[in-house]
């Protein structure tokens, strides 16, 4: 990453309240994303040209392309699944937690097709949230039930998920705690081993502004995640207006300043994978903030020099 002041473009036509999961459709040559309280799922062309939106009944956490085409979609009760662009959406998982307090935030697959969703605990005082696993490679040959699980608890807001290249470790982060942590991963298995943390971060103080930091290196909240092909973890910190990137030693290696105060989630895409989209929020900004980002909500876009790893595919 040059140490350059980062060129973004604009890419989206309208602002979201909350965009969130971006990924690069490498086939369709179309960004996707979503509006999490608008209830939506977008997609764009690589230069606006082409724009469709899909309203929800319910809010979206996360979404991830399927190999056997259309969509895997966690909303607020559960998992469902769409055969293609606008189908019904049919739930094949359950979830047993209250939708009333909680709902499904930041997930993706792995390069084995699991999808994995992170839950959070909306009102933000019990850790209640959890990290959900859906393997369902045997449905079609097989005809087994996909089988969903919990594999990891203890969180309050889950977000930042994503895989180091060689597979060998998971990361997955707690907003509310500032923290983001690693495993060791088996990607076989599925079997995560050896948590350890990867990166903490300095709260913000109750009184906290940019003017007056009070001594507090405050740099926003761990988000959404990408990794690119050597490894280096790129966290979206809310509220910081940046992205960090950090090699898979730890060290930080840019800060890479964004068009908007509460980036929300990085993805690559690009026929070189060298397009570094990011989503970001509108949604229960100060008057003041808005008013100085009116941009605020729109998905942005630059170039990179190291590609990113391309998004993985739910099997079924």
């Amino acid at each position: 990453m040059s140490a350059k002041e980062p060129i973004w473009t604009k890419v989206s036509t309208a602002p979201d309240m909350l965009g969130e999961s971006p990924f690069w459709h490498p086939a369709e040559q179309m960004l996707y994303w979503i509006d999490i309280p608008g209830k939506k799922i977008h997609r764009s062309s690589l230069d606006g040209m082409v724009t469709e939106g899909w309203d929800l009944s319910q809010e979206p956490g996360c979404i991830a392309p399927a190999k056997r085409g259309g969509l895997i979609v966690a909303l607020r009760d559960g998992i469902y699944r769409a055969a293609h662009w606008q189908s019904e959406l049919v739930k094949i998982a359950s979830v047993n937690y209250n939708t009333a307090t909680q709902r499904f935030n930041d997930g993706k697959c792995d390069t084995a097709g699991r999808f994995w969703a992170g839950s959070m605990f909306e009102p933000r005082t019990e850790r209640l949230a959890a990290l959900y696993r859906l393997d369902a490679r045997d449905t079609v040959t097989h005809k087994k039930p996909p089988k969903f699980e919990i594999v990891q608890k203890d969180a309050i807001l889950a977000n930042g998920l994503g895989w180091s290249p060689d597979n060998k470790t998971i990361y997955w982060a707690d907003t509310v705690d500032q923290i983001i942590h690693a495993w060791d991963w088996d990607e076989v298995t599925g079997r995560m081993s050896n948590k350890r943390v990867f990166q903490k971060f300095d709260k913000k103080p109750a009184n906290w502004t940019p003017e007056n930091p009070q001594g507090v290196n405050y740099q926003g909240r761990p988000d959404g995640c990408a990794v690119d092909t050597q490894g280096n973890y790129y966290i979206a910190m809310y509220d910081g207006q940046r992205i960090l990137k950090f090699a898979p030693s730890g060290k930080l290696l840019a800060n890479i300043p964004t068009p908007t105060r509460c980036t929300t989630m990085p993805c690559f895409g690009g026929d070189d994978m060298k397009t570094l989209f990011i989503t970001t929020s509108s949604f229960m900004r100060p008057a003041e903030e808005m008013k100085a980002q009116p941009l605020a909500g729109h998905v942005f876009s630059m170039q990179v020099d190291v590609p990113g790893l391309p998004v993985n595919f739910y099997q079924d």
